[in-house]
């Protein structure tokens, strides 16, 4: 079995992660919420980011050709998905929104280097 060797992309791969799993808990929470009707853009936006953020980490650990295009790509989908969980004043919607702007920062570092 190979080793996994520590990418040099590991600290935007890790908040990628880390993004994509909170905008499916908050996905999720959202379907649950009383005014799941109000949340449609939101909800759909979760999972376009949680998607971008997957293929994002998965394009930076494998050193894709189009890596520093897709981060900024992504950074732009997770300020947006910041946006709209900014509406909603649950703890989880909090939680992602904080998650996405952090996540959008490591990207734009990320498509810098």
């Amino acid at each position: 079995m190979a080793m996994m060797t520590q990418s040099k992309y590991q600290t935007c791969i890790d908040e990628c992660n880390r993004c994509a799993q909170a905008c499916y808990e908050c996905f999720k929470a959202c379907l649950n919420e009383a005014d799941v009707n109000a949340r449609k853009n939101c909800i759909s936006m979760l999972v376009e980011c949680a998607q971008m953020c997957q293929m994002s980490a998965s394009l930076m650990s494998m050193e894709g050709s189009f890596i520093k295009e897709h981060c900024q790509l992504c950074a732009k989908v997770c300020d947006k998905c910041a946006q709209e969980c900014e509406m909603f004043n649950d703890d989880h919607c909090k939680q992602c929104a904080s998650e996405c702007r952090t996540c959008a920062e490591e990207c734009k570092k990320m498509a810098t280097m």
